[in-house]
């Protein structure tokens, strides 16, 4: 590996940078969906009967006791519940409550996903740019030696397709990773904003029956 990647001359040191990204975002992720693991269907389920069993308090101590996203959303929402619930615009200050506290949610869910893209694109880019600076090299070795060698010709095409493999070997964990990212944050996203419809509808149901 060592010899590969001294071979591959200057373009290695900013694929290294890119690999070594790579890596820390998509275990970064891997760890942020672990946390969102959470089902939110079932999550405001359980809400909705600590509230009917406990109230506000038990329905909030929930959500504060689950460091979740879905859990993040729904404390707002209960606590504007309960100070506003005999308001006549009780359903758009629940609806604003989530979306606030949703978008800073999301974006906490959407974190790294555009660095993660970024790599899969830049990485392949530096990978051809070593490639052509290698070849550039090669040819003017060759003009240096004044004749065609098959030895030298092979030797200098060797090296610098080892930056274009290079690049591509980063590039395609860090494209698949985003799109393995990117399908479950758009299915959680789903299942978070009927969760929270749900929770709603709940919540003024409630309120309508002075609960």
């Amino acid at each position: 590996m060592l010899d590969l990647f001294l071979r591959g001359k200057w373009a290695m040191w900013p694929l290294l940078l890119a690999a070594i990204i790579c890596v820390a975002y998509i275990l970064e992720r891997f760890f942020t969906l672990f946390r969102a693991r959470v089902n939110p269907g079932l999550f405001v389920e359980q809400v909705k009967s600590a509230y009917t069993n406990g109230g506000v308090e038990d329905a909030v101590a929930i959500c504060n006791q689950n460091p979740n996203p879905v859990a993040k959303i729904f404390a707002p929402a209960l606590e504007k519940f309960e100070k506003y619930r005999s308001s006549a615009d009780l359903k758009t200050i629940l609806e604003e409550a989530i979306t606030t506290a949703g978008s800073v949610e999301l974006a906490f869910l959407d974190r790294g996903m555009l660095v993660l893209a970024a790599v899969a694109g830049v990485a392949p880019l530096i990978g051809f740019l070593g490639t052509v600076s290698g070849m550039i090299n090669a040819f003017d070795a060759i003009a240096l030696a004044g004749t065609i060698e098959p030895s030298l010709v092979a030797t200098g095409i060797s090296e610098a397709l080892i930056t274009t493999a290079t690049g591509l070997i980063i590039a395609i964990p860090a494209a698949s990773a985003h799109v393995f990212f990117s399908s479950r944050i758009n299915t959680y996203t789903r299942a978070m904003e009927q969760a929270s419809n749900s929770l709603i509808e709940f919540l003024l149901e409630e309120a309508e029956k002075g609960g």
